[in-house]
């Protein structure tokens, strides 16, 4: 199974309450999280999730950059993503 559609199962809801159907997993993210996660699963690179974000809460910076590769990471340990993904 490909990683985008590991992350297409899950279920999001509006809120940031995560349902992994696969494990059985849940999880809470925060606004930005939701935005990553859809992202990744419609398949965006790192500069199109970057300029989402940056729409969203009107930031910019370093800050986004480490936000999304902390993210991923998680998804990573918790088995969402493979272990090497990088984006």
């Amino acid at each position: 199974m490909s990683h985008t559609q590991r992350l297409k199962d899950l279920a999001v809801s509006e809120s940031g309450f995560v349902f992994d159907p696969h494990t059985g997993n849940t999880y809470n993210t925060n606004g930005s999280g939701k935005i990553i996660l859809d992202g990744l699963a419609a398949g965006l690179d790192r500069k199109a999730i970057i300029e989402l974000l940056e729409e969203a809460f009107e930031i910019e910076g370093d800050d986004l950059d480490r936000d999304l590769d902390e993210f991923i990471y998680l998804l990573r340990e918790d088995g969402i993503l493979p272990s090497g993904f990088t984006l």
